[in-house]
């Protein structure tokens, strides 16, 4: 199937019809008008909701569709071009999403133009479900959902061979890792005249220490490979509701990658949960997510591995929000994001002794 990509605003009710026939969603109906909302807090991209009126009734024919659709922002469009984003996420839906376990939107339709960073990807509309909130933090039924699903993305590819045949996914080689820690420390300064108020006591030595050892610090040193989300937040997580909807979907795949199923977990449990219920819950919480890798056929992994290589990943929220904070175009809620994904995010890597990896 070919996918004709056109921009937000071209989207008309003709190439809406095509897609979802083509993709077996609807036979004989036609799509005869559409009424346009963005929705979400993408800081490198746009999601429309499309509702749509039809030409007559057709059974299972979508009252709305979501589609996404490059950032009109040119920091952040050029971020996410020159960082292979919207292909990798084109590509996760067509290539990777089958093959895992965890709950996502169906896609309907994909395709992305590498040369100039034009993409489209049209899903299905999981409202009523809601938008996790990465400011206001999430409840610990949420975070044991989260982590209990992420184990679905983790463990059906764990350690598999065939993983090195996937070269369009990122991974944390030692070229990679290098790249990751000068882009850190050349950002650094920026970031501390924006966030240093968000930091605890001792966060900015802390940030300016990994600076200098990022590579190291976030090798993973052995753990087993698996395919990863690169920024499990709840931000990026539609909750159902009263009303309906999947009891948890993940949205945003543009990061996934190579990498430490760990880390996943840990850059969720770092800045999820406010930082006191994090204490409170954490053993607990990790261990949901350990159960239910298990549950899903990973052998050979012990509690005490997992263990290490969640508070090696308690770096990642480092990484992340300096770099991500300092790449993209942002508003009044982006920095309050950023602002609470500092605080949590250096707060855990401190309280776990995340700095044993620096050496």
């Amino acid at each position: 199937m070919t996918v004709p990509i056109v921009a937000a605003d071209a989207v008309t009710p003709a190439w809406l019809t095509q897609l979802l026939r083509d993709a077996g969603v609807i036979s004989r109906a036609a799509v005869t008008r559409i009424e346009r909302t963005r929705i979400g807090t993408g800081l490198v991209g746009q999601n429309v909701r499309f509702t749509l009126t039809y030409d007559h009734d057709e059974p299972g024919a979508p009252a709305s569709v979501v589609g996404k659709f490059p950032s009109t922002e040119p920091l952040s469009r050029r971020t996410a071009v020159g960082g292979g984003i919207y292909e990798r996420e084109v590509r996760f839906y067509r290539e990777v999403a089958p093959t895992v376990h965890i709950r996502t939107p169906a896609c309907y339709a994909a395709a992305v133009d590498s040369a100039s960073g034009d993409f489209v990807v049209l899903l299905e509309d999981l409202a009523p479900a809601r938008q996790g909130d990465q400011i206001a933090g999430c409840s610990i039924a949420q975070a044991e959902l989260a982590l209990a699903e992420l184990a679905g993305l983790h463990a059906p590819r764990w350690g598999e061979a065939a993983l090195q045949g996937l070269d369009w996914l990122p991974r944390p080689t030692p070229v990679a890792l290098m790249r990751r820690q000068q882009l850190y420390q050349a950002v650094w300064p920026r970031f501390l005249e924006t966030y240093e108020a968000a930091l605890p006591p001792g966060g900015v030595a802390l940030g300016e220490r990994f600076g200098r050892t990022l590579a190291r610090a976030l090798d993973p040193d052995g753990a087993p490979p698996c395919i990863t989300h690169g920024d499990y937040r709840i931000d990026n997580m539609l909750f159902g509701t009263a009303e309906g909807g999947y009891p948890l979907a993940v949205v945003d795949w543009q990061t996934v990658g190579i990498g430490a199923g760990a880390q996943d977990a840990a850059y969720f449990l770092g800045a999820g949960p406010l930082v006191a219920e994090r204490r409170t819950h954490e053993e607990r919480l990790l261990r949901c997510y350990y159960d239910a890798l298990l549950a899903g056929g990973v052998h050979g992994y012990s509690w005490d591995a997992c263990w290490r290589d969640y508070r090696r990943g308690s770096l990642s929220g480092l990484s992340m929000t300096v770099v991500a904070s300092m790449i993209v175009e942002t508003d009044a809620r982006g920095v309050a994001m950023f602002s609470a994904m500092a605080e949590r995010h250096f707060s855990h890597a401190l309280e776990i002794g995340a700095e044993e990896f620096f050496a």
